[in-house]
């Protein structure tokens, strides 16, 4: 579930945030020089430079906003899951993908704030693009003004669910708990949902496409 009341990360302030663009990949484009976590600015602007995408176009994710320790990458980790498990850590602000071999991929996120974190396992009961978004009747009673969306939010920039959800599941009931896509890149690193998790939107994408249904999810006490 997200949320988007109160703190910088606001439901109503997100316009202000879609305005990212390549500023922060731009100061990184001059020469190959190494990045804090051994990249090159090269492997930088392909990671998290601009999407093209069929229906709406992706902008790059100004990561200059972004810790350089959330930059995706793949790293040494242990684990006795098969390959393909999603495994979020609250606590550290990354998502796992199980690669086998001892080694992971890793990503930046954001996740629940104090008083809506939760843990346990659950598995990607459905996928979607650009999907509709619908607030519950608790974030409607919270923030009134988002009650023009009582019945939907269609799919696009504008939508909190970004351009790609993956929705969690247990014993066949959706958990109204998501990995989303965010292009908010400043919450990177943040608790500022009802325990959804973001992904940076070029992140969100390359777990998206390596993530089928019924994939198991783990979720680690924060």
């Amino acid at each position: 579930m997200i949320n988007f009341d109160g703190g910088k990360a606001g439901f109503l302030n997100r316009r202000s945030f879609l305005a990212g663009s390549a500023a922060g990949l731009g100061a990184l484009a001059l020469g190959g020089c190494q990045t804090t976590e051994g990249m090159t600015s090269a492997e930088l602007t392909a990671m998290y430079g601009p999407v093209h995408d069929p229906k709406f176009p992706i902008p790059a994710a100004d990561i200059s906003k972004v810790d350089p320790k959330f930059y995706r990458a793949t790293v040494d980790y242990a684990s006795n899951e098969a390959p393909g498990t999603i495994i979020v850590d609250p606590g550290k602000f990354h998502v796992y993908r199980i690669e086998g071999s001892g080694k992971a991929t890793r990503y930046g996120a954001n996740v629940g704030r104090d008083g809506f974190k939760w843990s346990g396992e659950a598995y990607v009961g459905r996928k979607a693009e650009w999907p509709t978004w619908t607030p519950p009747k608790e974030m409607i009673q919270r923030q009134p003004e988002a009650a023009k969306y009582a019945k939907g939010m269609p799919g696009g920039p504008e939508n909190p669910l970004g351009a790609r959800t993956l929705y969690l599941y247990q014993n066949g009931r959706y958990t109204l708990y998501t990995i989303y896509s965010t292009s908010d890149p400043e919450t990177i690193g943040n608790g500022i949902t009802s325990g959804c998790t973001g992904l940076l939107t070029q992140d969100m994408i390359d777990l998206y496409n390596r993530t089928p249904v019924k994939t198991k999810v783990i979720v680690l006490p924060a």
